[in-house]
């Protein structure tokens, strides 16, 4: 038996996958860590419900970024591209039932006192503040 077809089954395929320049490498991880420190600094500008967007919008870019080119999707079969796009559709469908779902326990949730600690307070402290601090916590 001879083993010469063995040497030439792997000349069809190359030895190394998708080359990226190392500046397109450099470009996308400058461009994940300054979308860190702004998810980060956002994270204390207080401007209400519209954080929560802010850094699910960041992280769709991030991972976006991550595979188009970590990932080489740039450079793979338009089919892969196809896949990660239904994937991220699928996730915003996720996410947008779990949004819609969170205004059905909204109404049970407490801004001050438990209306028990509340009676029990206006019964013998008339006028105590609402508590801010979970007993024990305090600084």
């Amino acid at each position: 038996m001879t083993q010469s077809h063995s040497n030439t089954a792997h000349a069809d395929h190359p030895l190394v996958g998708h080359l990226v320049p190392v500046s397109t490498l450099l470009a996308t991880v400058s461009a994940l860590l300054v979308l860190t420190v702004i998810t980060v600094a956002v994270r204390y500008i207080d401007i209400g419900e519209f954080n929560l967007w802010v850094a699910i919008g960041i992280a769709v870019i991030k991972a976006t970024l991550v595979a188009t080119f970590f990932m080489h999707l740039r450079w793979d079969r338009p089919f892969n591209l196809l896949v990660f796009i239904g994937c991220m559709i699928f996730v915003v469908l996720m996410m947008a039932f779990c949004v819609l779902d969170t205004s059905q326990y909204r109404a049970t949730q407490y801004t001050g006192n438990p209306p028990v600690a509340q009676e029990t307070l206006d019964a013998n402290a008339p006028g105590a503040p609402v508590a801010r601090f979970k007993p024990g916590l305090n600084p």
